[in-house]
């Protein structure tokens, strides 16, 4: 239990937090407690100013609870309902940081307005009675329960908050006679929705056990203990939780694996153990998290390399066969925010490591920080590439809204990312304070005993691993000052007050002083340039064939934009001082934030920039990749007979669909076989003729939709993209599309470029 009696004053006066001091670890500092300088704090106030300040876009999504015939989620099962709250507790973590009264005027008013949606049995909903609890209906009514409960958080009116909680309280209660036991006549939670078996609508948990905790009301704990029991998903006997607690298997190999429910779920458990104190779940929450961050997460820090899917990203973030998307930002920002938990529940530094390395890459790279139009200037871009592809290949999530307007679920979820950085740059410990994020800027805070304290930072990191640290004034009691020391940094050295304190990776160095003006403490991070390995998929034999560079917290990767040939094969080697030889420098004459020579053990020189700021062009131009080749595994000689594959499956990646021609004469994609083709070229532009085994060429039906084949043929012109990855385009410039589904949908048809992941093809030689 935390002695500190300054977390205690802080924390005993919030119902939500109430629990932790009996619980945690480390503890968030009042709001307005950091202020940080640099490219960090530019992206939270960035966010704030193009997205949060927007009452109109506040508006547009409280339409979607308007109480209309049909409702807006109706007509398609859909998510429109989750936008609001996502977006608030995103706002409501950045109003935290930036202290900025006009973004609390209007958080106030677009509550208010939603409040005004609730009908006379206490629901706020996109759906309507008719078509209630399915689809997405109880995950979105979580968000927004959420969406004010976090905005309790900052609300400085006690009036409004006690508005407020009667609002919730007849959500809840008619949550509550509605969903239960079957033998009660209520409808089974994990059967309230047939998505993912129920995980989504068990992820409910979460603010049921906050409200818990607002109300002290034992029927809302009796309710949360009910999730809890169900298990998560409706299979018979099995749960999620309990899995977890046996920590026998890995969260690809649950029975669902959607990773951003399966997540939110967890965070819903760790609210429940703050308030049961079930030492299981505490077992239970710690296996799942390492077990995450051990097999799922990327080089950049985000999972899931099928789409949106927990798939053993250890080994599928270097798969050369799929082409589909994947690392969602709403799978990255999920995993910073359970991070954080996990940070606070077991003051575990490699949470935070994980949180910086997701920040640095992942989030930061997924920033619209240009404003581009090209996905509706929407504030985030939904997937990150790691192997050959480009930003942009989808927008997460998207709906159509009311007024014809669209907006999608990782842009709106974003500003929690951001919020998170100020969040967990520095905590409460028993102690005194723990310092997880180095950027220029100050923290204040009291001592456990209540003191006054201000520390100062300055640092050009990441740029280098220097940070020092100076103490704003003088103290009369002993307090601790522990920094984190990434796992990653093998050679550290700190000093305090010139004097030398060994350390160990992966841990908190921890300083205990009666502080005066003027201390400092020098912090030097070892971020030399270390070479990674890809770990090979067993189903992709090429897989193995890839390294990537780390520098830091930050992920190096190539630009189609800086010199050289972006796909070369690499020959870098760790020298004997461990490291790559890497040198930070201006190379590209492309806005970023840090771009590096570095050198192969042949003594070539790759120009490489910070993974945050390639590909944002958001398109070709920009083609990227953090996975770079030792083998050139992908050749193909194009004036031999090949095989066209589609490398392409929400299903999966690992099936292959291979063009052939079905018996009605038009070409299709089959899973058991692949057709052979000839390209001839006409011309020396990438034209050519598609011929078949048959002899004849493919062709564009008479109503200009679908592949099929003709003595003649036309003219299609085959582009490269990368790695022997092609698109193949008609005389109209619309491009060959193979379906992602090939039981409903098996013919091959044309789109015009766009987002869509499905126009690459794949040559395979014959």
């Amino acid at each position: 239990m935390i002695s500190n009696k300054t977390v205690k004053e802080i924390y005993g006066k919030t119902p939500f937090y109430k629990n932790r001091t009996e619980t945690d670890t480390l503890f968030a500092l009042p709001d307005g407690s950091v202020s940080l300088k640099g490219n960090l704090d530019h992206a939270i106030r960035f966010i704030e100013d193009y997205q949060l300040m927007s009452p109109e876009l506040w508006a547009r999504f409280v339409t979607q609870f308007r109480n209309t015939s049909p409702k807006a989620d109706d007509h398609d099962d859909g998510w429109r309902g989750e936008y609001w709250g996502k977006m608030m507790r995103g706002a409501c973590f950045t109003y935290g940081y930036t202290q900025n009264e006009k973004l609390y005027e209007i958080l106030c008013d677009t509550v208010r307005d939603m409040m005004s949606t609730q009908d006379e049995n206490g629901r706020i909903s996109s759906y309507s009675y008719e078509k209630q609890y399915r689809g997405w209906d109880i995950w979105a009514r979580k968000y927004v329960l959420l969406g004010m409960q976090y905005f309790i958080e900052i609300c400085k009116d006690r009036k409004f908050i006690d508005e407020i909680v009667r609002c919730m309280r007849g959500q809840v209660d008619y949550l509550i006679s509605t969903i239960g036991l079957e033998s009660e006549g209520k409808i089974l939670i994990t059967k309230a929705t047939s998505h993912w078996r129920g995980m989504n609508s068990s992820s409910l948990l979460e603010p049921i056990v906050r409200f818990y905790n607002i109300t002290g009301e034992q029927k809302y704990l009796d309710f949360a203990t009910y999730i809890v029991d169900c298990g998560v998903i409706s299979d018979e006997n099995v749960s999620i939780f309990e899995m977890a607690y046996e920590d026998k298997i890995d969260p690809y190999q649950y029975p669902v694996v959607k990773a951003y429910e399966m997540m939110s779920c967890f965070e819903g458990l760790l609210e429940y153990y703050r308030v049961t104190k079930i030492e299981k779940w505490k077992t239970a929450l710690i296996n799942f998290a390492n077990r995450v961050r051990l097999t799922e997460i990327s080089v950049i820090g985000s999972s899931g390399c099928t789409h949106e899917l927990f798939d053993h990203t250890l080994v599928r973030q270097v798969n050369t066969m799929y082409n589909g998307v994947l690392q969602e930002t709403c799978v990255t920002v999920t995993w910073m925010k359970f991070c954080f938990q996990l940070l606070s529940l077991t003051g575990d530094s490699r949470f935070a490591d994980e949180i910086e390395r997701s920040t640095y890459n992942a989030l930061m790279g997924a920033i619209n920080f240009n404003k581009l139009e090209k996905n509706g200037g929407l504030p985030f871009d939904s997937y990150s590439p790691l192997l050959f592809n480009t930003r942009l290949r989808g927008i997460g999530g998207k709906k159509t809204m009311a007024d014809g307007s669209f907006y999608g679920c990782c842009a709106c979820i974003g500003a929690a990312g951001t919020g998170i950085i100020g969040k967990a740059a520095a905590m409460m410990s028993d102690k005194g304070i723990a310092v997880n994020t180095y950027s220029n800027g100050t923290v204040s805070y009291k001592t456990p005993a209540g003191e006054e304290m201000s520390l100062s930072t300055v640092t050009d990191y990441p740029a280098s691993g220097k940070v020092t640290f100076t103490v704003m004034n003088d103290t009369r009691e002993s307090s601790e000052i522990a920094l984190r020391i990434p796992e990653w940094s093998e050679i550290t050295s700190v000093t305090v007050n010139g004097v030398s304190v060994s350390v160990k990776p992966g841990e908190y160095a921890r300083f205990e002083n009666i502080w005066k003006k003027g201390d400092v403490i020098t912090l030097v991070l070892d971020v030399r340039c270390r070479l990674i390995e890809a770990t090979p998929d067993p189903k992709d034999e090429n897989s193995g064939y890839h390294v990537s560079l780390r520098r830091g917290p930050l992920a190096l990767a190539r630009d189609k934009r800086l010199k050289g040939d972006i796909e070369s094969v690499v020959l870098f080697s760790e020298g004997s001082d461990g490291a790559v030889p890497c040198e930070l420098n201006d190379c590209a004459d492309f806005e970023h934030f840090y771009s590096f020579t570095v050198t192969e053990s042949n003594g070539n020189k790759i120009d490489m920039v910070d993974y945050a700021s390639a590909g944002r062009t958001w398109d070709e131009e920009s083609l990227t990749t953090v996975w770079m080749p030792t083998k050139n595994y992908w050749s193909v000689d194009l004036k031999k007979p090949i095989n066209i594959v589609s490398p392409n499956s929400w299903n999966s990646s690992d099936i292959r669909f291979g063009f052939v021609i079905n018996k009605d004469g038009y070409v299709g994609i089959s899973t058991e076989s692949a057709d052979v083709f000839t390209l001839e070229a006409v011309g020396a532009n990438g034209d050519y003729k598609i011929k078949t085994s048959s002899g004849k060429y493919l062709d564009i039906s008479p109503d200009g939709e679908k592949l099929i084949v003709s003595e003649s043929g036309s003219i299609f012109t085959v582009k490269l993209y990368a790695q022997n990855r092609y698109k193949i385009f008609d005389c109209k410039g619309r491009a060959v599309v193979g379906s992602n589904d090939p039981v409903r949908k098996p013919l091959i048809s044309f789109e015009s470029p766009s987002f869509a992941t499905i126009q690459i093809v794949r040559f395979e030689q014959v």
